[in-house]
C-alpha cells in the first residue's frame, strides 16, 4: 500500500515525465534530423491532415488505446494521462521554441531531445501508473500471441516508421541515434528515479510485462 508521500512523488514523476516526453519530442521536431519512430508517423499524418503534430499524437494515442479492448488490456491513470499530456506538451513547446535552421543549433537540439526523452521515460515508467497506449499494445500482443517482446516491438516500430516516412515524416540520423540510445538511457534513468518501497528495501520501477521492455510512454 502506498503512503501519501510516496503517492505524491509518483504523481509528480508521472506528469513530469509525460510533460518532458512531449517537450523532448518537440525538440526532435525542431532539430529536423529525424524523429523517434512514432514521431515519424505523427509528423507524416500531421502533414496530410492539417492538424498539429501534438494533436495527431493525441488522436493516434486514443486510437491505439481502442485496440486494447480486444487484447483485454486494462488502462491505468498513466495510460489515459499519456494520451493527452504528451500531445499538449508538444504543441506548447513547438509554439514557444523558435525553429532552428543553423546546423550548429540543430545538433544540440537533437542530442537534448534524445537525452531528455530517456529521462522522461525513466520518470514515467518508474511512477508505475500503467503503460502508455503504444507500450500496452506491444505487451498485449505479446501476451496474446506468445511472440517475443523484441519481435513484436521491432515489427510494430518498423511498420510505424515505414508508414510515417511514406506519409512525409522525417527519418534521419536522429532516428538512428534514438533507436540505439533510448534503451540504455531509459534503463539509467529508471534506476535514478526508482521510487523506494515503503519498507525501505526494494524499489518499484514498473509492474508486469512493462518492466521487461524500455519503451516510450
Amino acid at each position: 500500500m502506498f503512503t501519501r508521500g510516496r503517492l505524491g512523488r509518483r504523481l509528480v514523476q508521472l506528469y513530469a515525465g509525460l510533460t518532458l516526453y512531449g517537450v523532448s519530442s518537440a525538440l526532435l521536431v525542431e532539430a529536423g534530423l529525424g524523429l523517434e519512430p512514432w514521431g515519424v508517423l505523427h509528423q507524416g499524418l500531421a502533414g496530410h491532415t492539417g492538424l498539429s503534430i501534438g494533436t495527431v499524437s493525441i488522436v493516434v494515442g486514443a486510437a491505439v488505446l481502442l485496440l486494447w479492448i480486444p487484447l483485454r488490456q486494462r488502462p491505468g491513470l498513466g495510460t489515459v494521462s499519456n494520451v493527452f499530456v504528451i500531445g499538449l506538451a508538444m504543441n506548447a513547446t513547438l509554439a514557444l521554441v523558435p525553429g532552428a535552421h543553423a546546423f550548429a543549433v540543430r545538433i544540440p537540439l537533437m542530442a537534448a531531445g534524445i537525452v531528455l526523452n530517456g529521462a522522461a521515460t525513466g520518470l514515467y515508467i518508474a511512477a508505475s501508473f500503467g503503460p502508455g497506449p503504444r507500450d500496452g499494445l506491444m505487451t498485449g500482443l505479446h501476451r496474446r500471441s506468445g511472440r517475443s517482446i523484441r519481435l513484436i516491438r521491432t515489427g510494430i516500430e518498423v511498420a510505424v516508421v515505414v508508414t510515417g516516412f511514406a506519409l512525409g515524416g522525417t527519418v534521419g540520423v536522429g532516428t538512428l541515434l534514438y533507436a540505439v540510445s533510448i534503451g540504455p538511457l531509459a534503463q539509467l534513468f529508471l534506476k535514478v528515479f526508482a521510487v523506494p518501497a515503503a519498507s525501505g528495501g526494494s524499489t518499484v520501477v514498473a509492474k508486469g510485462s512493462s518492466a521487461q521492455v524500455i519503451l516510450r510512454p
